[in-house]
């Protein structure tokens, strides 16, 4: 009746509306930058929450716990970038000027004529092509988009970790705050019941931290063990890889294990295999070993949803998303089981 009777005033309004709508994706847009800040920041502050909390219950009032959290994490941060950073660059440069040695290497190898015989001769003209390519400096600063571009990404990151970290610290001292303001919004009979909730949830999310971080870094020690056993080159380097790349739920660890393996190939075939095979058999240990003890006190989740919840994750928000995923799974299904089903249950 109102498309009939006014067509120009319901016409004006669906434009109006289709424009708002347009407007509105435009700025998410244009903010998502500033909304993954503002989630990293929330989850890293849910994520020290708990200590907080530990310091709390020792006696120690809030700001003062606030305070030693935060000391502590950056005088253990500075002290492991102080140690890594000097033997990283080394090792990065070191590697940088072996690359040609180690393909001459593999050049040589039974293995590399094997692979020869079976993909024909022009596996060695590309290999002297990887050479050539690799052996000119030009060719590595176009790949990283050239010394400015470089210099400004990471002055583009420099500056989103304080802002991270500034908004972190805005977080946990106002997050008491934050949670009674939010229980406020929900009826006076459902706040206890909220508050409860959202205390298991926080421990949750630092629990999952913790664990995360746990398993990261015994499996960097893992690796740089096998690595400096087996003769392998760069287990300093490979370490600080394996450590940021297994922070990634479900395919960090993959990941490395295609690279490590890889890199392994080209200074000894033989050891490679002997460390993909280690490294495979350790993946399985982690899994069904490390990670259920580590993890099943912070969340306890099937594991179908865990990989669900990261590549959903994932797919949205990138890093971020895959980090959060399972905590965020968790408190979806903890808000299912103590609210949804009891108020299904309720119904006759």
């Amino acid at each position: 009746m109102i498309v009939v009777g006014r067509p120009l005033r319901t016409g004006f309004l669906v434009t109006i509306g289709v424009l708002l709508a347009v407007a509105l994706g435009v700025a998410v847009s244009s903010l998502s930058t500033v909304l993954i800040y503002l989630l990293f920041a929330v989850f890293l502050a849910l994520a020290i929450e708990p200590a907080v909390k530990w310091c709390s219950r020792r006696g120690i009032s809030r700001p003062w716990a606030i305070v030693i959290v935060f000391a502590g994490v950056f005088v253990v941060l500075g002290g492991i970038l102080g140690f890594a950073i000097p033997i990283l660059v080394g090792q990065i440069a070191l590697f940088a000027r072996s690359v040609p040695a180690l393909i001459d290497e593999f050049a040589t190898s039974d293995l590399f004529h094997t692979l020869e015989g079976i993909f024909g001769p022009g596996l060695e003209g590309l290999l002297g092509d990887l050479q050539a390519f690799v052996a000119d400096p030009s060719n590595i600063a176009a790949i990283g988009g050239g010394a400015l571009k470089v210099g400004v990404s990471v002055a583009t990151g420099l500056s989103g970790a304080v802002i991270v970290i500034v908004l972190t610290l805005y977080f946990v001292a106002s997050l008491p705050s934050i949670k009674m303001s939010m229980y406020r919004l929900a009826p006076a009979r459902n706040r206890a019941r909220l508050s409860d909730m959202t205390e298991q949830i926080t421990d949750a999310i630092g629990g999952y931290t913790a664990g995360m971080v746990t398993l990261a870094f015994v499996n960097a020690i893992f690796t740089g063990l096998l690595y400096f056993v087996l003769g392998l080159p760069f287990p300093p380097l490979m370490m600080a890889a394996a450590f940021l790349l297994t922070l990634i739920p479900l395919v960090g660890s993959v990941l490395f294990w295609v690279i490590g393996s890889v890199l392994a190939l080209f200074a000894n075939p033989l050891n490679a295999l002997i460390f993909a095979i280690a490294y495979l058999v350790y993946m399985q240990i982690e899994a069904y070993v490390l990670t259920p003890r580590v993890m099943n006190k912070a969340v306890s989740i099937p594991g179908s949803l865990v990989v669900i919840g990261a590549l959903v994750g994932g797919t949205l928000l990138g890093l971020l998303g895959a980090l959060i995923a399972v905590p965020v799974t968790a408190s979806i299904l903890l808000i299912i089981k103590q609210i949804w089903i009891p108020a299904q249950d309720a119904r006759v």
